[in-house]
């Protein structure tokens, strides 16, 4: 008993707690349990649910807790130094430092390489990147971490930039700063959004430190209904469709005809949108339970009508955070259009950047960006599209979405020369007579694949009308849907453990 005490205690680098397992949902479950006692006292809930995001983000994460810890204090102790009376050259002193801080952590663990390799191949010298935190470890507790590899914390993009937008709307004066430090550390470690997002703005999120808990009947249904779509976004669709299909194709390009290749690209929208929408969902639906609400994080991306509409719906929280701390920071259009043009390009720069330290993700914020200005430019000359008529929606949807895929390629290739190849089959060897033969050879694929594209270009108003039967339904057809869901995802889960894909930015 000790001994399966302790391995369910202990972190596990090839198991991290996810929201896809079991073993999630017993935590979970073992929360609600605690919860149920404490719930009315926001001081004690606040704490509680403080201790259980740190135990789930070492389950997830394992040592590198200690680094979210170190982001919590410093941004704490900055914030309450912004909300005392000084001058401005002491307040942006102080904000240089959590910028720094936050960013310096960041560069480091996720760019290390990435900087390190420009900096030999730009001056032909041999630096080589060390595990600085391995090594103090190794020197102070005895322990024996690889020095030479930096492995990326997980979920540190996410609440890097959490944690930097409540300092720079503390400096900004949009909201006081939080003076208790459980609470400012529960904000900033929720456990639902933790790891992969949604970014939540202190603003949203510190008010219902102090509210009361509430959780109507329709709200339980719509978090039950939210938490099955998103497994079975995530197991049923995103796993099944990558497993046996799409990983095969993007790690070998040049196998595959180009018909093959474009499924595999339109499989990749497909199973993209899935994992991280599925996600979101389940986080939202989690954090709803609890009686905290989160912003929503994707809108029917692919209905977008131009790129601009696409960036409103796509990745809603980083999208919007880029906007108001990066791109309004810079200039935005305040300044002309040439500078808003440049304002944009670094935001989609360094948005794909934040997505990786690799060329690929550059290359894609940069097509991103040129397409943007592209937009601006055409909405400039007043040349619109009517998409207030059917035809020049579908028309605009179309083209919208076709490039967004395309653009998936450089987000998902191994490299450059995967991506180019890939798009060599694509366009001077389709062979569209493969195409029969690939859906007869895959069809549960195939069938996944549109049937998603299918339900997402559903008018609005009929998914609004399932979600709110399913809501009015009674309790033992609510269970009934449960347990299908279940069985479902237990025929269907991958034995090997598929991480969510933003696990790894």
């Amino acid at each position: 008993m000790k001994e399966w005490l302790l391995d369910i205690l202990s972190y596990h680098e090839n198991e991290p707690l996810l929201f896809s397992q079991f073993y999630f949902w017993g935590f979970f479950a073992i929360v609600l349990i605690g919860y149920s006692f404490i719930y009315k006292k926001n001081t004690l809930r606040n704490a509680y649910l403080f201790a259980a995001s740190l135990f789930f983000y070492y389950k997830s994460g394992g040592y590198f807790f200690s680094l979210l810890i170190l982001t919590i204090v410093i941004d704490y102790c900055v914030g309450l130094m912004l909300g005392k009376n000084m001058s401005t050259r002491k307040r942006r002193g102080w904000i240089t430092i959590s910028i720094v801080a936050n960013l310096g952590v960041l560069a480091y663990f996720k760019y290390a390489y990435f900087f390190t390799d420009v900096l030999n191949s730009l001056f032909g010298t041999s630096y080589r990147v060390q595990n600085i935190l391995a090594l103090w470890s190794n020197q102070w507790t005895g322990t024996h971490f690889d020095v030479s590899t930096i492995i990326l914390p997980v979920g540190i993009s996410f609440y890097t930039f959490q944690s930097m937008s409540y300092t720079i709307d503390v400096y900004r004066k949009k909201i006081k700063p939080v003076n208790n430090f459980i609470d400012f550390a529960f904000y900033v470690t929720f456990f639902p959004q933790l790891v992969a997002g949604p970014i939540v703005r202190a603003s949203e999120f510190i008010p219902q430190l102090y509210q009361k808990y509430s959780l109507s009947r329709q709200e339980f249904s719509h978090a039950l209904l939210l938490i099955l779509n998103g497994l079975l976004k995530k197991i049923v669709v995103s796993d099944f469709i990558s497993i046996n299909f799409v990983d095969r194709v993007f790690d070998n390009p040049s196998a595959f005809s180009g018909v093959e290749n474009l499924m595999a690209i339109y499989g990749y929208a497909a199973q993209i949108y899935c994992d991280f929408s599925g996600y979101t969902d389940i986080a939202i639906g989690v954090a709803m339970l609890l009686g905290f609400r989160l912003p929503i994080n994707f809108n029917v991306p692919y209905k977008a009508t131009n790129i601009t509409d696409f960036w409103r719906r796509w990745h809603i929280s980083l999208s919007s955070w880029l906007r108001d701390y990066l791109y309004i920071s810079l200039g935005g259009n305040r300044k002309g259009k040439v500078r808003q043009y440049i304002n944009l390009m670094i935001t989609m720069l360094l948005g794909g950047l934040w997505h990786g330290a690799n060329l690929r993700f550059v290359i894609w914020g940069g097509i991103h960006g040129i397409a943007l200005m592209f937009h601006k430019w055409i909405k400039q000359l007043h040349f619109n599209v009517p998409i207030n008529k059917t035809w020049g929606k579908a028309i605009s949807i179309f083209i919208t979405f076709n490039f967004v895929c395309l653009t998936w390629v450089f987000f998902r290739a191994h490299s450059m020369h995967d991506a180019s190849i890939m798009f060599s089959q694509i366009f001077t060897s389709f062979h569209s007579e493969v195409l029969p033969l690939f859906i007869k050879a895959e069809p549960l694929v195939f069938a996944l694949i549109w049937l998603t594209f299918i339900i997402h270009w559903l008018p609005s108003s009929i998914k609004e009308k399932c979600r709110g039967y399913f809501i009015q339904t009674p309790l033992w057809v609510k269970i009934c849907y449960t347990i299908m869901v279940i069985f479902i995802l237990y025929q269907l889960k991958s034995s090997n453990i598929q991480p969510f894909i933003y696990f790894q930015f």
